[in-house]
């Protein structure tokens, strides 16, 4: 009976492969499973097992020819000349499915409202490692978040769809992992591969391996450019093809730095998801907004004195410390109440005034900045406020914020004096028209009643819409919160 061998799925977007290697020839007796080439494509190299037991009848794909999802690669003659399986001697159990064996589709998580796609960042586990339901397997990013992508089940990750680098929509399928006899016949034949001698505990691509030996190359002096250092099959063909380094002569003059040699030096690393929208959001404010900034200063005594005072019992009372956040996000309040443009935005030809205050403070997380944004905030206390600014950026650094937490925000702080910033001109948060700097805290000689005193003095700096906000607006926004700062009573009094 002819069985025909075709090439299997080969992952979301991928459309052809290249046959690389053929391990067997026409009249070559396989066993099941047994592989008989190998195809590579632009992300992957996929090798080819034989669906029956049998002899290899023809090769319809040589080496080196593209071909097409599901294209037939050769013709099998099913129970002649029939090679014993490699596993039936130590696993005879694995030769057959017994029943309950079952395969689950990995499928990208929910991503959050409007976010259609995202990029496999890192695969925490490779085909054949064993897995326990809920255990994590890779890490996606989206233009905004992190996403942990945790095991449906328990078994063996038999199958990588989408590896890292891809770009996967949000019903995209990432992995296929099999339980029952599958897995148990899963891990063993991933672990029996055959690995070139590098150096390193990495499995190389058989074609390269093939190709090195047959070249007499060296395959711990080739880079790998695969998962984990892996040597693929152009990396192989690139060192064979390199020329030999002849030696240089005795009374050669030395040579200057060429640019490859700069180049030798220098990382390309592609932009995440979330860095590319950091970059294009700043970019479209700059290009949008009659942006201005206007400075300020505030003499932090009073402010200083009174947490200081306070601290102690504030944290008994409310299980959370008392920062400098609270009083800046209630000053803010207390000048966006008089000059509501602030607190507004520009839609259209019309201008939208927010009743409500949705406070966005800006936080800086090991893979870029995030407004997560505090609703409501007007309504919430100095302990609330506190509360929900900590909530907030461990969620953020710990890359947990969903899409709803950094939407709708209304007016931001984003305070550089955590990193040692003096002075600065904050970048708009579109549709925003408001953005508040805070800085760093600096003891400074002042003029105060005729005499020269040290005072903690921190410049604040707002940027502002000029569309929407005149100068004075922002002006008198910059003062109200100052006073307010420096006699923080004027917040109890709404004064």
């Amino acid at each position: 009976m002819s069985v025909e061998v075709r090439v299997p799925t080969l992952g979301e977007s991928v459309s052809e492969a290249t046959v690389a290697t053929w391990f067997k020839k026409p009249g070559d007796a396989v066993a099941v499973d047994e592989m008989l080439c190998e195809l590579e494509t632009d992300k992957v190299t996929v090798e080819v097992p034989s669906p029956a037991a049998g002899t290899l009848g023809e090769i319809i794909a040589a080496e080196g020819e593209t071909v097409g999802v599901d294209a037939l690669l050769a013709t099998l003659n099913a129970g002649e000349g029939a090679a014993p399986a490699p596993a039936a001697t130590s696993a005879p159990a694995a030769a057959a499915p017994a029943a309950g064996d079952s395969s689950v589709d990995v499928m990208v998580p929910t991503l959050g409202e409007s976010v259609t796609e995202a990029t496999v960042a890192t695969w925490f586990k490779a085909v054949g490692d064993t897995v326990a339901q809920d255990e994590m397997l890779c890490e996606l990013e989206t233009d905004k978040v992190s996403v942990e992508v945790p095991s449906p089940a328990a078994g063996v990750l038999t199958e990588i769809v989408a590896a890292e680098g891809d770009t996967v929509d949000a019903t995209a399928k990432l992995a296929v992992i099999s339980s029952g006899a599958d897995a148990v016949a899963a891990a063993p034949a991933a672990a029996a591969a055959p690995a070139a001698t590098t150096g390193k505990d990495i499995e190389n691509a058989p074609s390269a391996n093939k190709l090195m030996a047959e070249n007499g190359v060296n395959p711990a002096a080739v880079s790998g450019t695969g998962k984990d250092g892996r040597i693929m099959k152009d990396d192989a063909l690139k060192a064979i093809s390199a020329p030999k380094a002849a030696p240089a002569p005795a009374a050669a003059a030395p040579r200057a730095p060429s640019a490859p040699a700069d180049a030798a030096r220098e990382e390309r690393v592609k932009m995440t998801k979330l860095r590319q929208t950091i970059a294009r959001r700043l970019k479209e404010s700059q290009n949008t907004a009659a942006m201005l900034t206007t400075y300020n200063e505030v003499d932090m005594t009073e402010v200083m004195a009174l947490r200081n005072e306070y601290k102690d019992l504030f944290l008994k009372k409310h299980g959370v410390k008392l920062g400098f956040m609270s009083f800046f996000t209630k000053a803010c309040m207390h000048a966006l109440n008089e000059v509501p443009e602030v607190n507004a935005e520009i839609d259209g030809t019309d201008i939208v005034y927010k009743n409500y205050v949705n406070m966005g403070i800006a936080a800086g997380t090991p893979t870029g900045l995030v407004v997560p944004v505090i609703r409501d905030c007007d309504q919430l206390s100095f302990a609330g406020i506190e509360k929900a600014i900590a909530e907030k950026g461990a969620r953020a650094r710990d890359g947990k914020l969903s899409m709803a937490e950094m939407q709708g925000g209304t007016f931001t702080i984003s305070n550089g004096g955590v990193y040692g910033s003096l002075m600065s001109s904050p970048i708009l948060n579109p549709p925003q028209s408001g953005i508040l700097g805070m800085h760093k805290i600096q003891d400074r000689p002042m003029a105060i009643k005729g005499q020269v005193v040290i005072r903690p003095m921190m410049y604040l700096a707002l940027s502002y819409d000029h569309r929407i906000v005149d100068g004075k607006g922002a002006v008198t926004f910059l003062v109200r919160v100052k006073e307010a700062l420096e006699d923080p009573r004027r917040l109890l009094m709404d004064l």
